[in-house]
């Protein structure tokens, strides 16, 4: 859910406006996906308090997801906190009301969970922005975060967990990892892809006021609105069996069918599955190959964007495609075709 501090400066205000109502941030994972992935993790949460900091609990699957298996988990304690712009000027009126947070320590009314209403929903003072001093304050309680933050706000949403050393699992963009501060962070295992999804797209509910313009977008019998999304990953640091299944290879190198960087020392691999067997060097393979990452198995050692040298250093002008660091193949007739983003690795 999409998020502001309302103690920053108008410009800051303004970037949080064209984020909340141009990027449209405010996605609400379905109670699926969520189940397919902490399923995952049931070890790590016993005896543990846990932070959804971008989520209602009057309409959040998370909270829902939390309580309902509260006592099965074993959790200490769930918080959850939501953001709402306290600035009635700046944002749209649909945004009006309190920010809110509850905390649940398992109690029950019979056999029955309560629902958040039953259970106590508080106000804050604040706007409930995940930076806030009230929200830094609930995370600091916290073993382990997991929510959907807004994706346009991804890369400081992950160095505030980081800062303050807390596990998480939380929802993003595939191509978050290769953010300057993210990527680091995966290169040197401290945060990887969850295992439930691979391929493919997710669909989430959106707000009522979320025009419906993209293919895939639907409205149910009730009224509400959802959206697919392409390219969504679970991003986390808690760890998981599958992570280190080996990939199998059953490809040979052949210099005429990995061809060679021409501003890196390193082959290039279309897709991760033609990986081949019998290559001990460097090569470059999409980012999808993350799915398949085992970290027993391969090395990472950077991405395009962090080795490649600048082509204005080996080819003339106007025989590749200017850019950002990319690699680049040649062609063989002199001029070079700019590749998409790669990441480099090595087997161990």
């Amino acid at each position: 859910m999409m998020m502001k501090n309302n103690t920053a400066p108008t410009t800051r205000n303004m970037d949080f406006k064209q984020a909340r109502y141009a990027k449209k941030d405010e996605f609400f994972t379905s109670l699926g996906d969520i189940e397919l992935e902490l399923e995952h993790y049931i070890e790590h949460f016993q005896g543990k308090v846990v932070y959804c900091n971008c989520d209602d609990p009057r309409e959040s699957n998370f909270f829902r997801y939390f309580s309902e298996n509260f006592h099965r988990l074993g959790l200490k304690k769930l918080i959850t906190t939501c953001y709402r712009s306290q600035d009635a000027d700046l944002f749209m009126k649909n945004e009006s009301g309190k920010a809110v947070y509850l905390e649940y320590s398992g109690e029950k009314r019979g056999d029955q969970i309560p629902n958040a209403e039953v259970i106590g929903i508080k106000q804050l003072s604040g706007d409930g922005d995940f930076r806030s001093s009230e929200s830094v304050a609930l995370l600091e309680q916290a073993d382990i975060v997991v929510t959907n933050p807004p994706f346009s706000l991804f890369n400081e949403y992950v160095a505030q967990l980081v800062k303050y050393n807390k596990k998480f699992v939380i929802i993003g963009n595939m191509n978050a990892v290769t953010y300057k501060n993210i990527f680091p962070l995966i290169q040197t295992n401290k945060i990887w892809y969850g295992p439930s999804i691979r391929s493919g797209d997710r669909e989430f509910r959106v707000p009522d006021d979320y025009p419906l313009t993209a293919a895939g977008s639907r409205i149910d019998e009730q009224g509400n609105k959802y959206v697919r999304v392409k390219g969504v990953r679970w991003f986390t640091n808690l760890d998981y069996p599958s992570r280190y299944v080996d990939l199998v290879l059953e490809n040979t190198y052949s210099p005429d069918k990995y061809p060679k960087y021409a501003n890196f020392d390193a082959i290039d691999v279309g897709k991760s599955k033609d990986i081949p067997k019998d290559y001990s060097g460097a090569m470059g393979v999409p980012i999808t190959f993350l799915d398949k990452f085992n970290p027993e198995q391969f090395e990472i050692l950077g991405s395009s964007k962090t080795l490649s040298r600048p082509m204005s250093q080996i080819a003339a002008k106007g025989t590749y495609q200017p850019g950002g660091p990319r690699f680049y193949l040649p062609n063989g007739d002199g001029t070079y075709r700019r590749m998409y983003e790669r990441i480099i690795i090595k087997k161990k």
